[in-house]
């Protein structure tokens, strides 16, 4: 089970909740140089804690707005499931426009080159008895690498966001001597949009409900995450939050795959997220849920020469 999942995570991360960590980044290019301020957030994910050799990852992303209508950004990240290792990186390039000004209309294009790199470690494979494995045949750790592109857009009016995006536009260049049951196929898609809006007057409160959806081409299966957020500015507009995520299978939606809280804060230009999920189905007996933490930074803050790079969150 555990091969299988390394197979569908490959060249493509599995996204959790690191996406709500106020980083949209994660998801899609086109939020690249949304916001007043260079943003880096660093993931750590420990998936199903107490089952050995459970998916852990680590990932970075960083973006920022380099003109009044454009931004870049880059990813790199490492993850490790069972024996099976990715390593790789993004670059991404978005350009925002201004559909109407007085109504808050926009609308922005972005896309990433991917790097992936692909390993399988063998220096754990045993015959069964914790004895090395001794076979002819496995003679190295099958690395390869590979290239794809993503592509999206985003469509935002006042508090309202909506993104579309295709990942892995290219199929997958596999040795077949090697890896003759290995999909070619990795094209995915995902959908991703919610709303944010203010509280009673004078609050400081802030609600931002919101659902990503993601379908894969190879076999048609497909999730969703139905997602609620509320934010508590002070003053000085730092602010606490917390909020609740909720992911199924689309066909299964009254059996949850991951359900749990999420709490975090920003201070100043600190960042802090942590995200917990608990695992509902037959693995809730052997694991502890998973655990998500975010650390981040937004710093070098400078006001947006144009309205389409303003972000919703009220900061």
């Amino acid at each position: 089970m555990i091969l299988s999942k390394g197979n569908a995570q490959e060249l493509n991360l599995p996204v959790f909740t690191q996406y709500l960590a106020d980083n949209s980044f994660v998801v899609s290019p086109t939020f690249a140089g949304i916001g007043d301020n260079i943003k880096i957030r660093a993931n750590g994910l420990t998936q199903w804690v107490g089952i050995k050799g459970a998916p852990d990852n680590q990932s970075i992303y960083g973006d920022a707005r380099i003109s009044n209508r454009t931004g870049v950004g880059a990813s790199f990240y490492n993850d490790r499931n069972g024996n099976t290792i990715q390593t790789g990186m993004k670059f991404s390039f978005a350009h925002h426009l201004t559909l109407d000004y007085y109504s808050e209309q926009y609308l922005s294009f972005g896309i990433s080159y991917n790097i992936n790199n692909f390993r399988i470690d063998i220096n754990n494979f045993t015959n069964g008895d914790d004895t090395p494995i001794n076979n002819p045949y496995i003679t190295d750790d099958r690395k390869s690498s590979n290239n794809n592109f993503d592509i999206g857009a985003l469509y935002r009016n006042r508090g309202y966001f909506l993104s579309f995006n295709i990942n892995n536009l290219l199929k997958k260049d596999i040795d077949e001597a090697i890896r003759v049951s290995e999909p070619r196929l990795l094209l995915n898609y995902q959908v991703y949009t919610g709303y944010v809006f203010n509280g009673p007057k004078k609050s400081g409160l802030e609600f931002e409900p919101s659902i990503f959806y993601q379908m894969f081409s190879s076999d048609k299966r497909s999730s969703t995450d139905v997602n609620f957020k509320v934010r508590k500015f002070n003053r000085k507009e730092d602010y606490l939050w917390a909020g609740i995520s909720y992911r199924f299978l689309n066909d299964q939606f009254l059996k949850p795959l991951n359900i749990g809280p999420m709490v975090g804060f920003q201070k100043s230009i600190f960042y802090f997220g942590y995200a917990y999920q608990i695992t509902t189905n037959e693995l809730a007996a052997y694991n502890s849920g998973t655990h998500v933490v975010t650390i981040g930074l937004n710093f070098l803050q400078g006001l947006s020469g144009c309205a389409c790079t303003q972000s919703a969150v009220h900061k």
